[in-house]
């Protein structure tokens, strides 16, 4: 976390509310996909993958939650009492489009139940995020870096 004058941090409320909204969306997704709507599954979960993928390259900043967020949302409340790095958010992104993903493939190969386990992986951690502000891709990113696999990026870069 950033102290609160650094202008390059996120408000932290913004990835939160991101999450809730994925968290929405990928329950239908679990449920579409257990019913038996496949197709919708499998075309709502490319739509999760592809923001998934826009916030992991673009950067979280400009992820069309994070932009919703600062244009509707944060206006109506209080100044963030911390900022934080907005590269740990933009990896969990990264992860969010591994799982998704992954799970689209591995429906394009035939394997059963590939869609509603995929997002309902992706679901806890959109879950975790939204209500308990615990982001656990934000976690494997921090443990990364810990572990010297990857480097840590400026809060400049996203």
């Amino acid at each position: 976390m950033s102290a609160p004058t650094d202008q390059n941090g996120i408000d932290p409320r913004s990835p939160r509310f991101g999450a809730g909204i994925t968290a929405v969306l990928l329950l239908i997704d679990v449920f579409l996909g257990l019913v038996g709507a496949t197709a919708a599954a499998a075309i709502l979960l490319l739509a999760i993958a592809l923001l998934f993928a826009w916030g992991a390259f673009a950067g979280i900043r400009r992820h069309p939650y994070g932009v919703l967020f600062r244009t509707v949302v944060r206006p109506r409340l209080s100044p963030p009492t911390e900022r934080e790095d907005p590269a740990p958010p933009t990896f969990a992104q990264g992860v969010g489009l591994v799982v998704t993903g992954l799970g689209l493939v591995l429906f394009l190969l035939g394997v059963p139940y590939a869609l509603p386990i995929a997002a309902s992986l992706a679901f806890v951690a959109a879950f975790l995020n939204a209500v308990f502000g615990y982001c656990l891709g934000c976690q494997i990113y921090l443990l990364l870096v810990r572990a010297g696999l990857i480097r840590r990026r400026s809060a400049t870069v996203a």
